[in-house]
């Protein structure tokens, strides 16, 4: 697998409307008419664009949201941040390093036992791949995440 997380021409134009308006555009999906927003299977996301991993499904909670929300990245490397003043308010955009993918947000309402952070991300922003198929598309060592069963460790 290669680690050059970089948006190529190739690699934008596989994205659907909905995932390059979100991701390239800045774009926000509908919440809770989204892909990942209800998945509770043990697995990595990684970003759509560059196949970058961000988040573990061991730091995914439900926010009510309607959008995956998660604790932490996998790696904080994996993502940056930058002041958004769009929409007539301050917030804090969250974007992949590698592609610069607009992901999300990241809030400070958090489970507090887990550091108070939510990052709400779009679903058309990731790419999820289950547990059970890390090894064979190339995110093997992430397999340490999560037990033998595929479930958290």
């Amino acid at each position: 697998m290669t680690t050059d997380y970089r948006s190529t021409p190739e690699a934008l134009s596989r994205l659907t409307d909905l995932q390059y308006r979100v991701t390239q555009r800045d774009a926000t999906e509908p919440p809770f008419r989204n892909e990942h927003w209800n998945n509770h299977e043990p697995g990595l996301y990684v970003d759509i664009v560059s196949g970058e991993p961000l988040f573990s499904s061991n730091d995914k909670y439900d926010s009510g949201t309607g959008w995956p929300s998660f604790t932490k990245p996998v790696d904080p490397g994996a993502v940056r941040t930058i002041t958004d003043r769009a929409l007539w308010m301050t917030r804090t955009e969250v974007r992949s390093a590698g592609a610069d993918s607009h992901l999300g947000h990241v809030f400070d309402d958090g489970p507090r036992e887990a550091g108070g952070l939510r990052y709400c991300m779009n679903s058309a922003s990731l790419r999820f791949i289950p547990v059970a198929q890390l090894d064979e598309q190339g995110y093997g060592e992430y397999r340490q995440l999560f037990d033998a069963e595929g479930t958290s460790a």
